[in-house]
């Protein structure tokens, strides 16, 4: 290293701005396609994953689409649309063969430390949500890949699937729950910080903690110039880049709109805080072992959907209910009250104000969980958990959510609650916006930035043929294969030990 920092260039193949799920998976997946490639990570707090991929800011669960009600709405005409489940099931089918491949190469030597089984359920109460659960069932069941789901109205099976839910619960009311015995809670903390970890011992990479980007600009050459400073002693470096993926969650907004590509312009965010209530009781805990989902609340956005979480964090069982939704100018956890604000450039004025203007029945629901006291909140809890005591549970603070503000040629601006990636024409930079299902489906999104932004190198076949060892179902769908679903599902299951795998490990 140079003594003066100041005055230090370097020259990577490709700079990851950011140390969370997304661009741990993006590094690796481009050391295994591209072993002699250059990588330099650079993120701002001095730990990996300690913003939306740690466990505990919403990302420790397997968004699989087994029990979110919110991915298979109802029609105008009264049927259950199971598109999106469908495909958010497939990606996340892919992530579980990534995953797996890793541990097989020896990456990761304990799967447990990262995923666990758990049984995803839906559960509803009254007549017209258990009619929808019921039309949902019938419909999502025609899929392969939800081959396996139970529903039941019986209040006995309900008491053997999900005992503390059921205890003081007035079952004169109708109740009805699915369930897919083959659900999964995974801690991206965890499997981050493996990936990370793995990738530092790979020549070619290194890694830059408590480094901020201050500056993005791509000069004639294509090169990108990138000015970081380190946090802790205030000095500068630049770097050139052929490559840059800005994969720091909710600061990845201000990034890309000071990037200045065309394709960047009209984007906004607005940003969703959460919180839960953790279970502090181990005997509470202990009678629960599963992620139950409920329905959302009107106007309510798709993280806030409630649900009662079973979870492994740090090796030891945790329950959670929540989120409680709320409002902050932050874009990040450990973030400044400013970042909303300095967001709002002139190019996404009037998409921003757009969006405001027509989601006014979500920022009525944020306004009143935001004014929601420790009584409201044990009110909502005991709709799941009817004999609830507050002495049983506290408040933890979960992370930051920016959603996706863009522009519409008709509306002017739209809030999506999906990711989004941003990347401009000649592929040299790409962004990640958004939030869930985001972590469960990261090896999905980086495989398309991948053919979107390296398409001649995507195409060759030393990179299909490597793809195809990492994702053995690629370019095949699973939905259409039953087969071949079966076969990748039982494989995946065993390299993963999640047969019969009810028990947890600490991470290795």
């Amino acid at each position: 290293m140079a003594k003066n920092e100041n005055s230090m260039v370097t020259h990577p193949d490709v700079v990851l701005i950011g140390a969370g799920i997304m661009s741990a998976t993006l590094g690796v997946m481009l050391k295994q396609l591209q072993p002699d490639l250059t990588i330099e990570i650079y993120e701002r707090l001095n730990e990996v994953a300690a913003e939306s991929s740690d466990a505990w800011n919403n990302a420790g669960t397997g968004h699989s689409a087994f029990c979110e009600l919110n991915y298979t709405p109802e029609k105008a005409n009264g049927t259950i649309d199971i598109s999106k489940a469908d495909v958010i099931a497939e990606w996340f089918e892919q992530s579980r063969q990534f995953w797996a491949f890793l541990v097989e190469k020896g990456v990761m030597q304990n799967p447990r430390s990262f995923i666990n089984s758990t049984p995803h359920m839906s559960f509803v109460w009254g007549e017209k949500n258990v009619q929808f659960l019921r039309k949902r069932f019938e419909a999502m069941t025609t899929s392969p890949l939800f081959k396996g789901m139970q529903y039941s109205e019986d209040t006995q099976q309900l008491e053997n699937w999900m005992p503390l839910i059921m205890q003081g619960r007035d079952r004169s009311q109708p109740l009805a729950a699915t369930r897919m015995e083959m659900g999964t809670d995974v801690n991206f903390g965890c499997l981050t910080r493996n990936l990370f970890k793995y990738l530092k011992e790979m020549g070619g990479v290194t890694m830059h903690l408590n480094h901020e980007v201050t500056k993005l600009k791509q000069k004639e050459d294509g090169l990108w110039r990138v000015r970081v400073k380190d946090r802790s002693t205030d000095e500068k470096r630049r770097v050139r880049a052929k490559f840059v993926f800005i994969g720091a969650g909710g600061g990845s907004l201000p990034l890309l709109l000071a990037s200045g590509i065309p394709e960047g312009k009209g984007f906004g965010g607005f940003p969703v805080s959460g919180q839960w209530l953790k279970c502090t009781n181990p005997d509470i805990i202990a009678q629960h072992q599963a992620k139950v989902y409920g329905k959302a609340a009107v106007g309510s956005p798709p993280m806030s959907v409630p649900h009662l979480d079973t979870r492994v964090i740090n090796g030891e069982k945790a329950l959670l209910f929540g989120p409680y939704a709320g409002f902050t100018t932050k874009f990040l956890k450990k973030g400044s009250f400013f970042d909303l604000p300095l967001s709002i450039k002139v190019n996404n004025l009037r998409p921003m104000l757009a969006a405001g203007y027509t989601n006014i029945p979500l920022t009525k629901y944020l306004i009143s969980q935001v004014l929601q006291s420790p009584e409201d909140r044990m009110a909502s809890l005991r709709e799941y958990v009817p004999t609830a005591n507050s002495k049983d549970w506290e408040l933890e603070v979960a992370g930051q959510r920016v959603q996706v503000i863009k522009k519409d040629p008709k509306k002017g601006g739209v809030l999506e609650f999906g990711t989004e990636v941003v990347s401009s024409a000649d592929g040299s930079i790409a962004a990640l916006l958004g939030a869930s299902p985001g972590a469960s489906t990261a090896v999905s999104i980086m495989l398309d930035l991948i053919h979107r932004c390296f398409p001649n190198r995507a195409k060759s076949p030393e990179w299909q043929a490597k793809i195809k060892q990492m994702i053995p179902s690629f370019g095949q769908s699973l939905k259409d294969n039953p087969q071949l679903c079966e076969e990748i599902r039982e494989h995946t299951s065993r390299v993963l030990q999640l047969k019969e795998n009810h028990l947890v490990q600490r991470e290795s």
